[in-house]
């Protein structure tokens, strides 16, 4: 037989090879759109990192990002905090004693001492606890305020009790909703839509450290609630002053 000597036209050329750029254009357009990924900047609800140059986030970071999210006039209302993205900050902050050692200041005859760090124009405040060994907190709730606690030396304990409203009756006792232990750098955070609260060190001879944001400041400002975990009474409570570190 006779070897054809018609040359293939473009038609018959497109139907052979377009397959393969089709494929080769798939393969680029995956390839740009993972680069675009890549190279986006991080959503605007959370803290931006330059990772290839990012330097060590300090608490005195931590501290100023709070002052620009939560801005510079007096007064906030609770359903104003978006608590995720304050949860952001204090999840990346990664504890070292010298950023938080200036706060330190450990009572041994209360069960823990409550040390300010910063009043954000009344709208936060952010306190540094130091819980002696074995010691805890009454079983309280937050006066309609968010808490955001991170764990900086040692371990506490979070027992959840489900809120007042869910107890079948005033005198019934206070049910445990969840027990969690966090370690360093651990961060939990607690509104009183979620429960009431105690948190305490489990260590029997190392005290604890822990960083807490509240916000807004109403316990200090107002004062807030503890429960008897038998019978479920609320007692109202007036918030005792922060000991202030003295430079």
């Amino acid at each position: 037989m006779q070897a054809s000597n018609r040359r293939p036209t473009f038609s018959h050329l497109l139907l052979h090879i377009g397959p393969l750029f089709q494929s080769e254009f798939q393969q680029a357009s995956k390839m740009s759109s993972v680069l675009a990924l890549t190279q986006s900047p991080l959503s605007a609800n959370f803290p931006s990192t330059d990772w290839a140059h990012a330097e060590r986030y300090s608490l005195a970071d931590v501290i100023r990002d709070i002052k620009k999210h939560l801005g510079s006039s007096s007064g906030i209302d609770s359903n104003d905090v978006d608590e995720e993205y304050l949860k952001a900050l204090l999840q990346r902050y990664h504890s070292s004693r010298s950023d938080w050692s200036t706060y330190f200041y450990n009572d041994k005859s209360k069960a823990y001492t409550r040390n300010a760090v910063e009043n954000v124009n009344r709208k936060a405040n952010i306190l540094l606890l130091v819980w002696n060994p074995g010691k805890g907190s009454p079983i309280h709730d937050h006066a309609n305020a968010h808490c955001i606690m991170k764990v900086l030396a040692g371990r506490l304990t979070e027992t959840v009790y489900y809120p007042q409203g869910n107890q079948s009756s005033e005198t019934a006792p206070l049910r445990a909703k969840s027990v969690s232990t966090y370690g360093p750098n651990e961060v939990t955070y607690i509104s009183d839509q979620i429960g009431l609260h105690r948190v305490s060190n489990p260590s029997s001879d190392e005290v604890a450290v822990s960083l807490h944001l509240y916000t807004p400041p109403n316990a200090a400002e107002y004062g807030y609630h503890i429960f008897n975990a038998e019978t479920g009474k609320a007692s109202f409570v007036h918030q005792a002053r922060a000991h202030a570190a003295t430079n």
